[in-house]
């Protein structure tokens, strides 16, 4: 597409983490998008990224519609140097695009002993609780905080029922929804997994007010408060689809997707080592829970990621037909040998 090679390198490493954690939505299955939205014009290969407002422990980044998965690490980079110098620091990120999963920029902070935090924006595919109209995106939310001897805590989810990415498998393998993920054009729920494609809607978290569906709205608005209003992205109805098939909602209030990335810095509320060692302890505790009836263990958020990664390391990255037609379609179109 015309990236330079540090930005090429860094987005494969971003599609690559995903793919390898398990979060097969997220990684090489999307490249076919990138390039979609690039030819639409809605991508800039060479983006000028920086920061156009800042404080000492504040600063917004315009991303100037380059790939999120480039975007992102750039701001998440600058809310770690503010948190060096001043303890804290918080990104908020205006006109970028899809960043990838959510968890790789929060655990950019890991190497630095520092707790991080990543959310983004996303297209409007789902309705607020009571409504049929598509007004937010799964808008993830991240954190990642270390620990000493144990592996970190990694909680990296969508604010709603499931994210689109799980969908769009169930889609490939022709199989339903469950319960509470979708709901059709007149807001009943429905396992179609299709039911987006006629008008229906995705779910916050919770499903129906019954399950708490109110608690995910919420967060997903939050998500898009601090991503996109912020920041002075485009926000709620009007984020940018991600499909470059899909025209571009009229009367944006911004410019592209938001981002807000944080970086904590643990010594500046105690000494690191004590706390390291005190999440040790947690996720020790945690893990010991006495588990229910047909299940052998407790996990702690992350683990199910960390497992995946060490299998996948060792045996490779299985890829569905579609998403291996979908690559080999994009080097011929670059040109590229397709091994």
């Amino acid at each position: 597409m015309g990236c330079n090679k540090a930005h090429a390198t860094l987005a494969t490493e971003v599609l690559l983490s995903a793919d390898l954690r398990g979060v097969d939505s997220h990684g090489v299955a999307r490249l076919s998008g990138y390039v979609r939205l690039w030819e639409a014009k809605r991508i800039n290969a060479n983006p000028n990224i920086k920061v156009i407002y800042e404080t000492p422990s504040t600063a917004v980044v315009d991303g100037d519609a380059g790939l999120g998965l480039v975007v992102a690490p750039f701001a998440m980079q600058v809310a770690i140097e503010k948190a060096q110098k001043v303890g804290t620091g918080w990104v908020s990120v205006k006109n970028s695009n899809h960043f990838g999963i959510a968890g790789y920029h929060a655990m950019m902070a890991l190497e630095h002993e520092m707790i991080g935090m990543a959310m983004t924006n996303a297209s409007a595919l789902v309705a607020p609780t009571f409504s049929v109209e598509r007004m937010l995106g799964t808008n993830p939310i991240a954190v990642a905080i270390p620990a000493n001897n144990e592996p970190a805590f990694v909680a990296d989810f969508a604010t709603t029922t499931a994210s689109n990415g799980k969908l769009e498998i169930l889609q490939r393998k022709n199989q339903e929804a469950p319960a509470g993920w979708v709901q059709d054009l007149e807001g009943n729920s429905t396992t179609n997994a299709n039911a987006l494609k006629s008008g229906g809607a995705m779910l916050p978290l919770g499903g129906d007010r019954e399950h708490g569906s109110h608690k995910g709205y919420a967060l997903g608005s939050i998500v898009d408060i601090f991503s996109a209003v912020l920041s002075g992205a485009s926000y709620g109805p009007w984020a940018p689809p991600f499909p470059a098939y899909v025209p571009m909602p009229e009367n944006m209030p911004g410019e592209g997707l938001g981002h807000f990335l944080g970086a904590m810095r643990v010594d500046a509320f105690r000494p690191a080592s004590e706390f390291t060692e005190n999440m040790d302890n947690w996720i020790r505790r945690f893990r010991s829970a006495k588990p229910a009836d047909g299940y052998e263990k407790i996990l702690i958020p992350g683990d199910p990621e960390r497992e995946m990664e060490s299998i996948r390391q060792q045996e490779g990255i299985p890829l569905f037909v579609s998403v291996v037609e979908d690559l080999r379609a994009v080097a011929d179109k670059f040109g590229i040998r397709f091994m």
